[in-house]
């Protein structure tokens, strides 16, 4: 038995879904953190890890960080999770971010 079967409200938690609409409108679960957003790129921490949401005229519609729901509208361009393996990118983007 795994970690995730032993208490069922965890699992609850660390569901993660993306739904989007006509690439205008983007609802994002299992949001355990907005790290910075402006009307281009958004940087949300998953329970998956971290996602780049990158477009234009982008505008957060909804945010329920208890429940970890996001929603986010305007013209979706790219979706991009970071994770070990882009060590390097995830430096560059993050020494962006804290300059």
């Amino acid at each position: 038995m795994n970690y995730y079967e032993k208490d069922p409200s965890v699992r609850a938690q660390a569901e993660h879904h993306i739904k989007m609409n006509n690439r205008r409108n983007l609802e994002i679960t299992g949001v355990k953190e907005v790290d910075s957003f402006d009307n281009e790129e958004f940087l949300l921490q998953t329970v998956m890890g971290y996602l780049i949401v990158r477009g234009e005229n982008l505008q957060m519609k909804n945010l329920d960080v208890g429940e970890g729901n996001v929603s986010i509208k305007g013209k979706i361009h790219e979706l991009s999770y970071l994770d070990e393996h882009h060590g390097e990118k995830a430096k560059g983007l993050f020494s962006k971010l804290f300059k």
